[in-house]
């Protein structure tokens, strides 16, 4: 215990000599962590930082349709294990095809999805880049987001395992600006980078149409190209720490950030940069995650105010207007996840909640999967094309656990329920 309080301490003591002090200031990792050292000290003075208030003017999307009431929902834990034989906490996952990508610390960990074997392990000689907050693919290329602002390149080789590229920006890209004064920004007072670093942690990435989307504690939104790796817009998108990024298949970009706020991105017709065409205002505390269903028509929100909230796009336009909240969890949403007709949700009150959509509008919450002793930082899940309606899902927690679930959906005539591969 004295191991996770001292790495979460080092952490956010590097965070704050880094930045001001910002007394609004908690994402996802703050909230996480904060809940973890609670419960480790007893204290409760943090309670009310995990804890806010649930959205009161917001209404409840949360219902019983009558056509839930002929559903039946079953899950099991299929395996459980600690990375490496480790209690660091989990703070990253990703499936990608059959394997799962878990993260601790600084270490990238891979596994068999189907075994839950371990296979390999990398980043493990780089302590100095700080612990990794997010893992992306395209194609057969791994991103990996960093704490020191840095975006890690690997491919799998056969001679030497998950060899590292290179680190964005590269030094192609650095050289090709450096000499002009025009390509620096300031960062803080006295001090200039380059408008295509990032001057702190990067806290999410998302993978869309060849380009890499990334946001970090520094404010910004930034679109890397894929295919030469090259930094093509810097964004200040918010006024505090950006911890989520989605982007839905058309290229619309969401931010969400511990200034309360969710900033819509999207590039005009006639324009070659993104532009900001909304501000979703309604959380009353940090936003940790945002997760869109699969035509980008609703987006989903969570935040330390305990309530995950439903956006919805309106007729002709990119805006989104909310449409209600889901409540249930007793403290902050850490991570979502859309799959096939479910939402996922990860919370510092150690469970994971599976909602569902009825063709009413209304949300039920089909199943509360408990098991984790800390916060859930960290979800990933697929739809199990072999067996209709069965989600594989992959939590991972502050306590240093990955469990993997089996989910199914069913009518009473164990027919499965047919909606879920629609």
């Amino acid at each position: 215990m004295r191991v996770i309080s001292w790495l979460f301490d080092s952490e956010l003591s590097s965070r704050r000599r880094r930045t001001p002090k910002s007394p609004t200031h908690l994402d996802s990792t703050d909230s996480a962590t904060s809940s973890s050292l609670s419960e480790a000290t007893g204290s409760t003075s943090l309670h009310s930082s995990l804890s806010l208030q649930t959205l009161p003017s917001v209404p409840s999307l949360q219902k019983i349709p009558s056509e839930t009431l002929a559903v039946a929902v079953s899950h099991s834990v299929t395996s459980s294990f600690k990375l490496r034989e480790r209690s660091l906490p989990v703070t990253c996952l990703a499936v990608n095809g059959g394997y799962i990508f878990a993260v601790s610390g600084h270490e990238v960990s891979i596994y068999d999805r189907a075994m839950c074997a371990h296979l390999d392990t990398f980043n493990g000689q780089d302590p100095f880049s700080g612990s990794v907050k997010s893992v992306g693919f395209y194609g057969e290329k791994i991103f990996t987001a960093h704490q020191d602002g840095k975006i890690g390149v690997w491919k799998l080789t056969a001679k030497n395992g998950y060899k590292q590229l290179t680190t964005l920006p590269t030094l192609n890209d650095r050289l090709r600006r450096f000499a002009l004064p025009k390509n620096y920004v300031h960062v803080r007072r006295h001090k200039k980078r380059l408008w295509i670093e990032h001057a702190d942690a990067v806290t999410a990435l998302a993978v869309n149409n060849g380009f890499i989307y990334s946001v970090s504690w520094d404010k910004t939104l930034k679109i890397w190209r894929a295919s030469d790796l090259r930094c093509q817009e810097s964004i200040k998108a918010h006024d505090d720490a950006v911890n989520a990024v989605a982007v839905s298949t058309n290229g619309t970009v969401y931010t969400g950030s511990a200034d309360r706020r969710i900033r819509v991105w999207a590039k005009p017709a006639d324009s070659k940069r993104y532009k900001l065409v909304a501000t979703l205002e309604k959380h009353k505390s940090a936003v940790n995650a945002l997760a869109l269903n699969e035509d980008g028509s609703v987006l989903f929100s969570g935040s330390c105010d305990r309530s995950i909230l439903v956006w919805e796009r309106e007729d002709s336009s990119s805006y989104m207007a909310v449409s209600g909240a889901l409540r249930g969890h007793d403290k902050a949403i850490l991570s979502l996840i859309n799959v096939s007709d479910l939402l996922l949700s990860g919370s510092a009150d150690r469970t994971v909640r599976i909602w569902r959509r009825g063709t009413d509008g209304c949300y039920s919450c089909l199943e509360v999967l408990s098991g984790h002793t800390k916060p859930v930082k960290s979800l990933a899940a697929v739809k199990d094309s072999e067996l209709d309606g069965v989600v594989s899902i992959v939590s991972g927690s502050l306590d240093g656990e990955v469990k993997c679930w089996k989910v199914s959906v069913t009518k009473p005539d164990n027919l499965v329920y047919t909606d879920l591969i629609a």
